[in-house]
């Protein structure tokens, strides 16, 4: 008894046990049948199979295309991402001469570099999914699979670092921000001091924008001496008192 497919031949022996067709033939009826029930193409009939699923050409293109689109999804939300750790990296240096400590920038970096990153490798995975229409240009990127596939599990949990980041440091940030504005009206006077030159017109340009006076309300005020000493008189009395 023969197969024969194509140019291959396999002699099979006849014996009472029903025939062992080898595994090569039923991977060419497989092929030959899947490209049947797709129909014509321009390209050959291939099958991807990915567990108990089988992928015929036509549902690898859809898929390929249905992939490009999430990654230029996620290359937007990535791009937000770095605009937001760009925000917030301005802000706080604008307002450094009320903030107690430095320790914050920390978030924004982190939603900047991993917003980066998210960004070219959402860029490499929509040219990956558009070479994996063509034949010819897959099997370049088939080395750089894996190597690829660890690097975006690790920027996916830098990004949830970042999330988880920005949530536990909110009172960090709170709490230097009112740290720095108890010693700026502290330091609202000291004008002519090297450093807090411009303490005062900070401090002013935060009251307005923000609508409020004080850290926690207006009494904040009275508890310092916020009058630069040149504007007063020491020798009356209530000046001293």
């Amino acid at each position: 008894m023969l197969c024969k497919h194509s140019d291959l031949t396999v002699k099979i022996s006849s014996s009472p046990c029903p025939p062992v067709v080898p595994p090569i033939c039923k991977c060419f009826d497989r092929m030959c049948l899947a490209g049947m029930e797709s129909g014509p193409s321009h390209h050959p009939p291939t099958t991807m199979v990915l567990a108990k699923m089988k992928f015929p050409f036509e549902k690898r293109v859809r898929l390929a295309q249905g992939l490009w689109l999430l990654s230029w999804l996620a290359t937007i939300g990535a791009s937000f991402t770095f605009t937001l750790g760009c925000f917030l990296k301005t802000e706080l240096r604008r307002r450094s001469e009320v903030m107690d400590n430095t320790e914050i920038h920390a978030v924004p970096n982190t939603l900047m570099g991993v917003g980066l990153a998210c960004m070219a490798i959402n860029f490499f995975t929509g040219k990956i999914c558009l070479d994996a229409l063509e034949p010819a240009r897959f099997p370049r990127w088939k080395t750089f699979m894996s190597p690829f596939f660890g690097v975006s599990i690790f920027i996916t949990s830098l990004m949830l670092v970042s999330v988880i980041m920005s949530y536990a440091m909110k009172g960090n940030l709170e709490s230097s921000l009112k740290i720095g504005l108890k010693n700026g009206i502290r330091f609202y006077k000291d004008t002519d001091t090297p450093g807090r030159c411009f303490q005062k017109q900070t401090i002013d340009r935060l009251q307005m924008e923000f609508q409020c006076c004080g850290n926690t309300d207006f009494k904040d005020w009275f508890e310092v001496q916020w009058i630069s000493n040149r504007y007063l008189d020491f020798s009356s009395k209530e000046v001293k008192e």
